[in-house]
């Protein structure tokens, strides 16, 4: 069992695209296939390095592998189609010889039989046929010997042994003509599989409308790894028994090309993003952290001091808890970094009263007070306050939040209080009182 995926290097690795080589690689892992990654560059005005490896960074990053092929290597060379026009062109004068092709203009058609039809089984779709009357000659080789995507893409999975073609059902059309190739070459039919499409929560096929929905975008927004594997998995597929968080080695256990669902799967970024904020809660403390620190030090760029790396240590646990993506980890923890702080003025304004300042003014002076500046002396004192002053819990707790955090949206009130430090959060109560 042989199966491909045969991604195009002419812009970034599509959502959709890594979808379909998961699959591939999911049933041939399933299966102790044999899975290989081709590049179909006969746009070779499009195709760039660049969107190459582009393509097999995100595959790896994703966790796809690949037994041969483009960067592994192989029995057939480099595996682009840029490498090959002299073998396109072998089998179109074979075509020509035979009197199935005929030249039009320069270019190459192959010739559609009047009568008959093709049939085949689909693995997703059942049982296929069309009528060959509804086919019209099709080119194979343009007016200036570039192949077309239904001779390049043939010849390579007849040449490189692909048993099973597993690909989008945009695609679907054009199988009968894929299939008249090799029959024409005498050639061993492989199984067919033609996947959903994957469409935005508008009901419409995904695309640009939908915002970035390259893979390259999902990691630069802080998607886990793990997370995107798992959703890209529940795109047209589940294991069954309702379960939507799980782990590739369940996927490999339980895929199998016939579970796929024909309807078009949605893309919901919601979705990913509630399952990733999963993933990061259930991430162990230790890994959480180290992971933590790399994303900071990347944002910053720079190293963080030990002092840092100590506050940190105390508010990470309660961080973790509360972010969906890596992305929303350094402005929750910015303000206990050696960095300049900035107090938002809009939030500040809006939480700002003389009810607030006198709250401020009282929990500072006990603040000063405390031989142990521990968390549950820092709750004690504040819920104290408010009751003594007869004020909401908001009015006080917002207004302290934004004195010592710069902002309303940050860590749990007194953690961050706690893992800021007695000197450091003195000084910016005293900063903020008086500022009506």
């Amino acid at each position: 069992m042989k199966l491909r995926i045969a991604p195009s290097p002419t812009g970034k690795l599509h959502i959709g695209n890594a979808r379909t080589a998961l699959f591939n690689w999911l049933y041939a892992k399933a299966n102790n296939g044999t899975f290989l990654v081709r590049i179909d560059d006969t746009d070779t005005e499009r195709s760039t390095e660049e969107f190459k490896n582009d393509i097999i960074q995100n595959f790896r990053w994703l966790g796809i592998d690949w037994d041969e092929g483009a960067d592994v290597g192989g029995p057939h060379g480099e595996y682009k189609q840029s490498l090959r026009f002299d073998r396109y062109q072998e089998v179109a004068d074979q075509l020509l010889s035979e009197g199935l092709a005929y030249e039009d203009d320069g270019a190459v058609r192959f010739k559609v039989p009047d009568n008959g039809s093709i049939e085949f089984k689909d693995y997703v779709r059942g049982d296929m046929s069309f009528n060959l009357s509804d086919v019209e000659d099709f080119v194979i080789l343009r007016s200036d010997k570039s192949p077309t995507y239904h001779l390049a893409s043939t010849i390579d999975d007849i040449d490189y042994g692909i048993t099973i073609i597993a690909r989008g059902e945009d695609i679907l059309s054009s199988t009968p003509k894929h299939i008249l190739i090799m029959q024409a070459l005498n050639s061993d039919l492989p199984d067919f599989c033609h996947l959903p499409l994957l469409f935005g929560p508008d009901g419409k096929k995904l695309s640009k409308r939908h915002g970035d929905t390259s893979v390259e975008a999902f990691r630069d927004k802080g998607i886990l790894q793990e997370a995107m594997f798992n959703y890209l998995c529940l795109l047209g597929w589940s294991p069954g028994n309702d379960l939507e968080k799980f782990d590739s080695e369940l996927a490999v256990e339980k895929f199998d090309f016939k579970d796929v669902l024909p309807n078009s799967a949605i893309f919901d970024e919601k979705k990913l993003l509630w399952l990733n904020g999963l993933y990061i809660r259930s991430t162990n403390e230790e890994d959480f952290e180290k992971t933590a620190i790399n994303q900071i030090e990347n944002d910053l760029s720079r190293t963080l001091f030990t002092d840092e790396l100590n506050r940190l240590n105390k508010i990470l646990p309660s961080v973790q808890e509360r972010i969906e993506t890596l992305n929303d980890l350094t402005p929750q923890v910015l303000f206990l970094l050696d960095e300049p702080f900035v107090v938002n003025s809009e939030e500040w304004d809006s939480v700002n009263s003389a009810e607030a300042q006198s709250y401020l003014e009282n929990i500072r002076e006990k603040f000063k007070d405390l031989e142990e500046f521990s968390l549950e002396n820092i709750e004690l004192i504040m819920r104290e306050t408010l009751k003594d002053l007869d004020l909401k819990t908001k009015v006080g707790f917002q207004a302290t939040r934004v004195a010592v955090t710069g902002t309303k949206i940050s860590p749990p009130l007194f953690e961050s209080i706690h893992s800021l430090g007695k000197e450091a959060s003195l000084a910016r109560l005293a900063e903020t009182i008086e500022k009506l």
